[in-house]
Formats: C-alpha cells, structure tokens, sequence
C-alpha cells in the first residue's frame, strides 16, 4: 500500500518507525506546505519519498494517507483525501467539530473509502483483552470508570502554546474518554469540565465528570500537572485496575472483595504501539467486501462532541 504522510510533527516521525514493522506499509510521500519541512524530514529519517508542499500531487502519488497536522486541519484534509478517493488514517482527534466529524464519516460511506481515527490504545492487545474481559461480567455489573493520562509538556511547544486549539483536553482527551464510551456508550446524561489554566487560558490539568444512566466515568488529563495515570473500572463484584501507562496497556488485574482472590492478565506492546493501528487500516483497505463501522463513527462523532463542547466552555462560547 502506497502511504502518503501529511504533517512532519514528532508523531509523524514515530510512524514512519513504526510503518517499517508493518508488511505492506510503504511511504512514497511527505507532505507539508510549509516549504522544505517534508524535505528535512525525509532526511533525517533517511526516508525513499518524495517531499511535497502542494497537496494536489500527494493525491497522484498515494493510496492513503496518515494525518498527522494540527488539530484544526484534520477535517480539511480528510475531506479532500476521500474526495480524491484515498483512505484515511487520522491521529486524534479525528475532528474538533461534531458535525465536521459525522460528515466525514458520511463521506466516506457513500465513496467505500477506510476512515479511521489513529487512536493506538483501541487496537493494541492488552486493551482488547481488558475491554474483553471487563464487557465478560467477571467483575459483575459496570457501574464506574476512571481514566487519568497525564505528562509533563514543553511550555514552549505546540500543545501548551496555541491558544485556541492547545491544551490538556483537546491533545490527551481522547484517550481517557475510550475507556468510558466502549463501556458505557456514547450519550452521556451530562458531562461537567474543570479545568487549572495557565496565563495563556489553556488547560494544564482537566477533570470531566460524566454520568450515564448506568453509570459514572471521572476523566482526568495534563500537561502542566502530574497526577496517577491509571485505568480502573469499577463493578458490582470487583474491579479491575490498569496502572499507568495503561494507554499503553501490557498488564492489568482483578480485584475482589476478598483481598486474597486477585487474577491478573499479561499481554504484549511492542514499540510505540502504532503499529497495531497501522496493520489494523491496512486490513481494512484490503477487505471484500468493504465494510463500514458503524460504532467506530459513533465514537469518533462522539469524541468530538466533547472536544467542541469543552473548547466552547474553556473559550467563553
């Protein structure tokens, strides 16, 4: 599959790693329009691609592309990749919009082209097994689920210094929201923000908290503030734990109310855990026939209800 890579950012970089790992996973071009990044890149990493700064010949040279630009770009350039009838692989958030997100959704349907939101804890092994085993009933009932990524930022960079689209939520959010929307589902009763702001109006550590009715998720994320960054699910029977970096998830365990009765689960990660997103699009591009997700788009509509509805809290909207 020939890839083509929008963006040239740290994350960007890590793909390209991880695409060499990937069987079929080959990168003909970079693009960024921002003149000789995609170059600078391409030399660093001692890639065979070609730099591009017009988005018009990315569509000549490739079968997909792997989004990774700010934020705010994404919908953009989702929407003319499909147009040009190529598949979609976009880092998170997929959209800051919910209605941008369900168009792109829309869009892709009607053309059978892949799209999916880059978030890599969904598709790696020991998220699976713990989404597996907690949906199993062997803690009983779910009633509760609490996520916390946190890590220390560069003031300086992207995410701590735009002021409109940065911070805490909009940069991590996604990944403490997983947890909660694959187990209890994507219409919450109310969600609440708080957030500890920098000078600048950005979040440096945000608390959601959100009921269902069956259910409540607490949702906690930083740049700025350091905090437990654990995944705990709380059941009727007992509750199973993930310690930090869950998101990354390689070993988690059952507890009961017997403290003497604990199962614990083993599974593996291997590398920065992009590769388990990779080989998953790539999969689906080469399905027949083409099948649509519907609850992927539901997930990612709703993640970026969150977004929209948290930025038009922190933004005075």
């Amino acid at each position: 599959m020939d890839l083509g890579i929008i963006g040239t950012g740290r994350i960007a970089k890590r793909f390209v790693q991880e695409c060499s790992h990937v069987p079929g996973a080959d990168i003909k071009a970079v693009y960024n329009p921002h003149e000789g990044s995609a170059g600078r890149m391409i030399g660093d990493l001692g890639l065979d691609a070609e730099p591009l700064s017009d988005a018009g010949q990315l569509w000549e040279l490739v079968d997909a592309v792997y989004i990774a630009s700010p934020h705010e770009t994404h919908h953009g350039y989702i929407m003319s990749a499909i147009n040009a009838g190529k598949h979609v692989l976009c880092e998170k958030p997929l959209s800051l919009k919910e209605s941008d997100a369900a168009d792109a959704y829309d869009l892709a349907k009607e053309k059978q082209i892949v799209l999916m939101e880059g978030l890599k804890t969904a598709y790696c092994p020991g998220y699976k097994k713990l989404k597996e085993v907690a949906e199993s009933g062997a803690i009983g009932e779910l009633f509760y689920t609490e996520a916390c990524f946190t890590k220390l930022e560069d003031p300086k960079k992207r995410e701590l210094t735009d002021e409109k689209y940065g911070g805490s939520f909009t940069e991590l959010g996604s990944y403490v929201m997983l947890p909660m929307a694959d187990l209890f589902g994507t219409r919450p009763l109310h969600p609440d923000f708080d957030s500890i702001c920098g000078e600048n109006g950005l979040d440096l550590f945000t608390r959601v908290s959100v009921s269902y009715p069956e259910g409540l998720s607490t949702l906690t994320c930083g740049l700025g503030v350091k905090s437990e960054g654990r995944l705990l699910i709380g059941g009727s029977e007992g509750y199973i734990v993930a310690e930090a970096p869950w998101w990354k998830t390689r070993h988690f365990e059952l507890h009961f109310e017997d403290p003497g009765k604990t199962v614990s689960y083993d599974e593996e990660f291997e590398g920065d855990g992009l590769r388990y997103e990779i080989r998953e699009f790539l999969h689906r591009i080469g399905e027949d026939p083409y099948c649509f997700r519907e609850e992927e788009k539901a997930r990612s509509v709703f993640f970026a209800g969150m977004m929209e509805r948290f930025l038009s809290t922190r933004n005075g909207g």
